[in-house]
C-alpha cells in the first residue's frame, strides 16, 4: 500500500511540475532551472528507493518493469520524432561533422582512461571493464538542450544560438544510442551474434510499429483519434520489447524515426499531441530510474569524481573542436563546451536500458554512477552556462586557456 501511494504521490507531483506555471523564467529563474531539468525527481526516487529509505521494495521495482519498458519506449520514439529525417538531411555536412567531432571526443575522454580505473578498482575483467567505460563515455557523449531552451525563450541567448545547440545535442544522442546498440550486442547474450539478433529484432519490432502507426493516423485531423491510437502503439511498442527482451529504448527510437518519415503531414499533429504526456511522463520515468539505482556500493564515489572531472574536460575540449569544424554553419556560442555540460535524461535512459536487459555488477555500478553524475552535472552547468557566451579572448583562441 505504501508503495501505490508513493507512485500514485510522484504522478500527481510531475502533473503539477509540469505546468507552464512552473516552468515560466520570470523572476524566479533558478527555480525555472531546475524544474527545466526534471532531475528533481531522480533525486527523490533516489531517496525512496531500496537502496536508501526503503518506501520502495525491490519488489516493488520488479512489478514495475513493464513501466519501465513503457517509459523509455515513450522515450526512444520522442528521440525517434525529434530526428526528423526530412530536416537532418538540409543541415550542411559541417553540423554533422561538428557533432561527430565533439561527441566522439567527449566519449573518448572518458571511455579510455576510466577502462584502466574500472580494470583495477572492480572485479571486472579487461573487456568487462571496456564495456563499462565505454557506456559510461556514451553517457558522457550526450548532452542536453534544455537550458539553451530556457535562456533562449527569456531573451538571455540569441534564438538562432538556442537552436544551433539544440541541433547539435541532438545529433550527440545518435553516438549514445550507437555505442548502446553495440553494448548489447556484446552483453545482452552470451553469444555475440545471438545479441546482434537481438539488436536487430529491436529495429524491425520499431520499423514495423512505426509503420503500423503512419498507416493508422493516415490522413487523421482528429486529436482525440491520435491520442488513443499513440497511446496504444507505444503500449504495443513497449509491451512486445519488454515481452521479448530487447531494447524497448531502441525500438521506440526506430519507431518515431519512421512515423516521422512516413506520418506526412500528420506528424507535426503527433508530435503536439504526445508533447502534452511528455514531460509527465518523463519525470515519473527519472524517479522510477532514481530509485532503481543503488548507491551504496564505495567503488561508485570513487569513480564519481574522475567521471564528472573527464566528461568536463572532454566538453570543452569537443566543443572547441566542434566550434572550429562548424565554422559558420552554425551559430555556436563563443565557449561552446559550457552550453554542453547539462547530462539530460536521454544519458539515464541509455544506462537504464542497459541495466534491465543486461543486470549485474558493471551495470549497477555503470548505472549509479551516471545517475549520480547527471546530478552534479545539471548543478555545475546551470551555474556555468552563461560563461559559454563570453567571447574567447584572442589568446585563448590561439590556444591559450579556456
Amino acid at each position: 500500500m505504501l508503495s501505490l501511494l508513493v507512485f500514485l504521490a510522484v504522478a500527481a507531483l510531475s502533473v503539477l511540475a509540469s505546468s507552464r506555471t512552473a516552468l515560466q523564467a520570470g523572476r524566479f529563474f533558478g527555480l525555472a532551472q531546475l524544474s527545466a531539468s526534471g532531475l528533481s525527481f531522480l533525486v527523490l526516487g533516489a531517496a525512496l528507493g531500496p537502496s536508501t529509505a526503503g518506501a520502495l521494495k525491490a519488489s516493488d521495482l520488479e512489478q514495475l518493469r513493464p513501466l519501465y519498458a513503457l517509459g523509455l519506449g515513450f522515450g526512444g520514439l520522442m528521440i525517434g520524432l525529434n530526428l526528423d529525417l526530412r530536416v537532418l538531411r538540409r543541415l550542411p555536412a559541417a553540423a554533422y561533422k561538428a557533432a561527430s567531432a565533439h561527441s566522439v571526443l567527449a566519449f573518448l575522454f572518458v571511455a579510455a582512461p576510466l577502462t584502466g580505473v574500472l580494470y583495477t578498482l572492480t572485479s571486472l575483467t579487461v573487456l568487462g571493464a571496456i564495456g563499462a567505460a565505454s557506456l559510461l563515455g556514451a553517457a558522457a557523449s550526450i548532452s542536453s538542450a534544455h537550458l539553451a531552451v530556457l535562456w533562449s525563450r527569456t531573451g538571455r541567448l540569441d534564438r538562432l544560438r538556442g537552436l544551433s545547440v539544440s541541433v547539435l545535442t541532438m545529433l550527440d544522442d545518435l553516438t549514445g544510442l550507437i555505442v548502446l546498440a553495440v553494448a548489447l550486442v556484446f552483453g545482452a547474450s552470451s553469444e555475440p551474434g545471438a545479441g546482434l539478433g537481438l539488436v536487430l529484432v529491436a529495429v524491425v519490432l520499431g520499423l514495423f510499429c512505426g509503420a503500423l502507426i503512419a498507416y493508422l493516423i493516415h490522413r487523421t485531423l482528429d486529436t482525440a483519434e491520435v491520442m488513443a491510437v499513440l497511446i496504444g502503439s507505444v503500449a504495443l511498442v513497449s509491451g512486445a520489447a519488454a515481452y521479448l527482451r530487447v531494447s524497448a529504448l531502441l525500438a521506440g527510437l526506430f519507431c518515431g524515426a519512421v512515423l516521422s518519415l512516413l506520418g506526412g503531414k500528420t506528424v507535426e499533429l503527433v508530435f503536439r499531441t504526445l508533447a502534452r504526456i511528455e514531460r509527465p511522463a518523463y519525470l515519473v520515468l527519472v524517479f522510477l530510474i532514481g530509485a532503481l539505482v543503488d548507491l551504496r556500493s564505495f567503488t561508485t564515489w570513487l569513480i564519481l569524481p574522475a567521471f564528472v572531472a573527464l566528461r568536463f574536460l572532454g566538453k570543452v575540449a569537443g566543443g572547441r573542436l566542434a566550434a572550429k569544424v562548424a565554422g559558420d554553419a552554425l551559430a555556436l556560442p563563443p565557449r561552446l563546451g559550457y552550453a554542453l555540460l547539462a547530462q539530460g535524461g536521454v544519458s539515464l535512459c541509455l544506462l537504464t536500458d542497459y541495466l534491465l536487459l543486461v543486470p549485474g555488477e558493471a551495470s549497477q555500478l555503470v548505472s549509479a554512477v551516471g545517475v549520480a553524475a547527471a546530478v552534479v552535472n545539471e548543478i555545475v552547468a546551470s551555474r556555468t552556462f552563461g560563461y559559454s557566451l563570453e567571447p574567447v579572448r584572442p589568446a585563448a583562441a590561439a590556444g591559450g586557456s579556456v
